[in-house]
């Protein structure tokens, strides 16, 4: 009787654990998660918009070097028009990052586009076969799931993706009556390699390590699975460890004096980030063909005052003649 008893609470148990994991796969299977990739860590500290008050985008907090960015954008772009902005991550292909387990590797980029509000990324079916060329292989994640505007491109390798194009579509003001017709600014970032802080504060291996007291250096130690163990002692304290992560080189030995905050490696990154803004002018069509109509006005008015100028001239000469 025990044995049944013991026997139906097992078999409530794993029925019930069946019906969780079923839910669990229904729900991811009818609303899919976002990735939890890069550039996940700027969504989850700051999960409203990229970009701080001061106008600095977020990923500068993490990826400490400045390196430069560039964005190609057309002066103006006629509503519900399909066009590239092409955003330059420049570095050195021939160099090489540190990466998380300490071996040499290539770097990554990833781009984060701010268009102005109503601008977003052109449906597949709107592409050319060049954008859909241009395009292929690269995946466009909206910052939030209601900021179409606002888009995350990386990681991808950086030796074919130095040059990230994203196609974009120009809201139209005549179906969405919230957008107007002008100047706009748009916001870029462009990241090369890995970052060196982590957001909640700690060092990535791929940074400078210091030491955290002043004193003599006693003994460096070799772990098994990568990087070193630093005894530092101080005159008058106990003796500190310092774990350095795989990957940085050491710079100091047994026996050396350090200060405080003195660096004990080199610094690996060779990455770093960059930020730039521009402007674009969504512009109405009406308004061009308008100055073009004026334009035209004046050259006709011009010709006139040529021809009549000439027979003028021509009426002077017959009668001084006369």
């Amino acid at each position: 009787m025990k044995y049944c008893s013991v026997l139906t609470t097992w078999r409530r148990l794993v029925l019930v654990a069946i019906a969780a994991i079923s839910i669990f796969a229904a729900s991811d299977l009818i609303n899919p998660q976002p990735a939890a990739a890069y550039p996940f860590w700027a969504q989850e500290t700051a999960p409203i918009t990229p970009r701080e008050a001061t106008g600095r985008i977020v990923c500068a907090n993490c990826h400490l070097g400045a390196k430069p960015t560039e964005v190609e954008v057309p002066h103006s772009v006629l509503p519900d028009t399909v066009f590239k902005a092409v955003v330059n991550i420049p570095y050195d292909t021939s160099v090489q990052q540190v990466l998380g387990d300490g071996s040499p590797g290539g770097l990554n980029v990833g781009a984060v586009l701010m268009l102005p509000e109503g601008f977003k990324i052109a449906p597949e079916d709107r592409l050319s076969e060049e954008l859909k060329e241009e395009t292929e292989g690269v995946y466009y994640q909206t910052y939030t799931a209601d900021q179409e505007n606002v888009i995350l491109v990386g990681p991808l390798p950086g030796d074919d993706h130095q040059e990230i194009v994203f196609p974009v579509l120009s809201p139209d003001p005549k179906t969405d009556k919230s957008i107007n017709y002008g100047k706009y600014a748009i916001h870029v970032g462009g990241n090369r390699g890995r970052g060196q802080v982590y957001p909640t504060g700690d060092n990535t291996n791929n940074t400078v390590s210091s030491a955290s007291v002043a004193g003599t250096i006693a003994s460096i130690s070799e772990l098994e699975y990568g990087g070193y163990e630093v005894t530092i002692q101080p005159a008058d304290a106990d003796a500190v460890v310092t774990s350095i992560p795989a990957g940085p080189e050491l710079i100091v030995s047994e026996g050396d004096e350090v200060a405080a905050g003195q660096a004990l490696t080199n610094n690996p990154n060779v990455g770093g980030f960059g930020q730039i803004d521009t402007e674009i002018v969504l512009q109405d069509a009406t308004r061009i063909q308008g100055m073009i109509a004026f334009l035209v006005l004046i050259m006709i008015t011009q010709i006139f005052l040529v021809l009549k100028k000439k027979q003028f001239e021509k009426v002077q000469a017959a009668e001084m003649n006369f």
